[in-house]
């Protein structure tokens, strides 16, 4: 049995699709109820709470471990949930870090994400790290903008990173999860190019086939705006790398192509896949 934390994200969701689809018997977490495919267990637990786990984890073979917020939730402590897994007989975890813990490590986020990377590999269980950069379902912000007026309203409009769609970070995850031949990687994910926020609003124009302005934020607008959504300090590192991404962050990684035999989705796949929510 697998278990699969963070089931109702954007990376969750395919990847237990593509577990059931494998044959595996998956076990979901996350802190609310959810839809689960058929067949699926899902249990309500907060990895805030390491011990909520435990009953989860009790017959698992390898967990998915996806932690966002609750890296930094009161009292949280990530480490443990890696330790208890394995208490519980876990043989392999796949842990979702981030590309910054390499391209700007020291940021509060990323100390304590490589740290927990650090935690995982002197765990005594197989593992692999997959390190993917900005996600393309981040366009979903967008959404409302795009329904209401037919405009995506974003700082930075001429500077792109290689941005990844969540369903190729599944199915590497699902490949890491399953062939033993991953094991001790540290994968960097990301798309087959650069894409611009202005290149992204084009392509979402072309799925709808309706036109879709452009309208270019200033700095202080955009964290205006994602401030409602998350931490100041993780608002700011996403502006820095937005409007000045180094040379490792406008990277191409080979390891999406390395590991499926395939090139990455392009923003114009998942655009097409997810207009619905655009209309």
């Amino acid at each position: 049995m697998i278990v699969v934390t963070g089931a109702t994200g954007n990376v969750g969701r395919p990847l237990t699709q593509a577990l059931v689809e494998a044959g595996e018997q998956v076990t979901t977490v996350s802190r609310h109820a959810a839809e689960v495919p058929e067949g699926v267990r899902h249990v309500v637990a907060d990895l805030a709470d390491p011990a909520s786990l435990e009953p989860v984890l009790g017959g698992a073979k390898a967990l998915f471990l996806l932690l966002s917020g609750d890296l930094h939730a009161v009292g949280a402590d990530p480490a443990d949930v890696i330790g208890r897994a394995v208490a519980s007989g876990v043989r392999r975890v796949v842990l979702l870090s981030s590309l910054g813990v390499a391209t700007r490590p020291f940021g509060p986020t990323r100390i304590a994400l490589r740290e927990l990377e650090d935690v995982l590999r002197e765990s005594g269980a197989d593992w692999a790290i997959l390190r993917p950069g900005g996600f393309m379902s981040n366009a979903l912000w967008w959404a409302e903008s795009v329904r209401a007026q037919r405009v995506v309203a974003a700082p930075f409009g001429d500077v792109g990173v290689p941005i990844i769609d969540p369903a190729d970070i599944a199915e590497v995850a699902a490949a890491c999860l399953l062939d033993d031949r991953h094991t001790g990687g540290v994968y960097e994910l990301t798309g087959q190019e650069v894409v611009t926020p202005r290149q992204q609003a084009e392509a979402l124009a072309r799925a709808l086939g309706e036109d879709v302005r452009f309208h270019e934020l200033t700095r202080a607008e955009a964290h205006a705006g994602m401030t409602q959504l998350m931490p100041g300090e993780l608002a700011d590192d996403t502006l820095d790398i937005l409007g000045a991404p180094t040379e490792a962050e406008l990277r191409v990684s080979p390891d999406v192509q390395k590991i499926l035999g395939r090139a990455p989705r392009t923003f114009a796949d998942w655009a097409a896949r997810n207009v619905a929510a655009f209309r």
